[in-house]
């Protein structure tokens, strides 16, 4: 059923892209209005967040109200956000052993953070979870495990962060795995080897969704063909507005689309903005340096150099560099709908996994400035609420549906 739906997929997506292109742009004040109803209706949700980073090295607590952080609980709500998936993320260079400690730890220093604030914040696994904890005007908050490094190699490792309430995988990080292609390393696997495929099934039977953010274009392709449920890149942009390996091209937008899966958009000024792209390779070699020795001088100290404090040395380099408007991340958008339909966009910041964003998106209470911004362009309401969050939505529940009918077939 679900191929067949991707048939049908491909001739959806032309229509919604001819509806959405008839819309008429809006006066500034009309947009202001529009972007209050949508915002009182829609589930905001961001698909990427790597603040659990600073709640373990920095001892970082969510409600602080004077937060340095883009993520925090003030901040928000002051952006209308209803639900955040925190990345689980370690370095693909660590020891097997300590990987594997530090992402429990991450999603342990999560679960603390969710009990602390249990007033405001609620563990969701679901896509019911999400819309039962807005409608109780509480944010709901899930997990993201960031590169199948992490896994191990061993689907019982999988199955634990299943249980652990891990709700998306990142097939691969900024290297290769044994069983799939990063997009930032030489291939190997040519897309996803025998095991590779069999991640890929395990996480549809487990109802986690597959996420192809990351991952060379080879195994971008394989893992639409392995699925059976649709996937996610929660957290990418277009290569043909930013010329990043990271970011998705047209043709794998339409094929995302077919799959019935959504393109998250990423807000790193360097993955939505070829100026800032340019600009900071300039600087790249340097500030890669600067880390590195700080990272040594931990190291003699017997300490690791902590992800806030290595952020913080490429902030300082990518500070005088030439950043976009917020209006970039706008461009984006309508270049996925345009291709790939609207039912297939969604948002995927990156926030405080970051070393730029946006004038205008500094944060998560900047997210209203976005929603204006879309609506100024002619979004209609419903389409909005469908980039805010429906669409994510919907492809949980698809992913859900399809765990339910290989558990049932068993």
């Amino acid at each position: 059923m679900f191929r067949f739906r991707r048939l049908l997929g491909s001739v959806a997506f032309i229509l919604s892209v001819q509806f959405s292109l008839l819309s008429a742009e809006r006066s500034r004040s009309e947009a202001e209005a529009v972007a209050r109803g949508v915002l009182a209706r829609a589930i905001v949700i961001d698909t990427h967040a790597d603040t659990p980073q600073m709640m373990l090295d920095e001892n970082y607590d969510l409600g602080d109200p004077a937060s340095p952080y883009m993520i925090s609980i003030p901040k928000m709500r002051q952006g209308r956000l209803g639900a955040v998936f925190f990345s689980i993320w370690t370095d693909v260079k660590w020891p097997q052993a300590t990987i594997l400690q530090r992402a429990l730890d991450l999603i342990d220093v999560v679960d603390e953070q969710v009990a602390r604030h249990s007033d405001v914040l609620e563990l969701a696994t679901t896509a019911d979870d999400i819309v039962r904890a807005h409608q109780q005007g509480k944010i709901a908050v899930l997990l993201g495990l960031e590169g199948g490094h992490m896994i191990r190699d061993d689907l019982r490792v999988l199955n634990s962060y299943h249980r652990l309430g891990v709700r998306y995988m990142t097939l691969t990080h900024s290297a290769n795995t044994s069983w799939a292609d990063s997009s930032s390393d030489k291939p190997q696997a040519r897309g996803l080897t025998n095991f590779g495929r069999r991640v890929v099934e395990r996480m549809n039977r487990l109802g986690m969704m597959v996420d192809v953010s990351h991952v060379s274009d080879q195994t971008f392709y394989a893992a639409l063909a392995a699925s059976q449920a649709p996937v996610i890149a929660s957290h990418s942009s277009c290569r043909a507005l930013c010329n990043a390996s990271r970011n998705i091209t047209d043709e794998m937008l339409r094929a995302l689309a077919r799959n019935e899966g959504v393109i998250q958009i990423n807000f790193y000024s360097a993955f939505i903005d070829q100026n800032y792209r340019e600009a900071q390779k300039k600087v790249a070699k340097a500030q890669g340096a600067a880390v590195e020795a700080a990272r040594r001088r931990a190291a003699r100290l017997g300490k690791r150099l902590s992800y806030w404090a290595s952020t913080q040395i490429r902030m300082q380099y990518e500070s005088q560099l030439p950043t976009p408007s917020f209006e970039r991340i706008a461009d984006h958008i309508d270049h996925a709908v345009k291709v790939a339909g609207v039912d297939h966009v969604g948002l995927g910041s990156d926030f405080d996994g970051v070393d730029s964003t946006p004038r205008g998106m500094e944060d998560v209470s900047k997210l209203p400035n976005l929603v204006v911004e879309l609506a100024r362009r002619g979004y209609s309401e419903d389409d909005l609420i469908k980039i805010l969050g429906g669409n994510l939505l919907r492809v949980m529940r698809q992913v859900e549906r399809v765990s339910r009918q290989m558990q049932s077939s068993r």
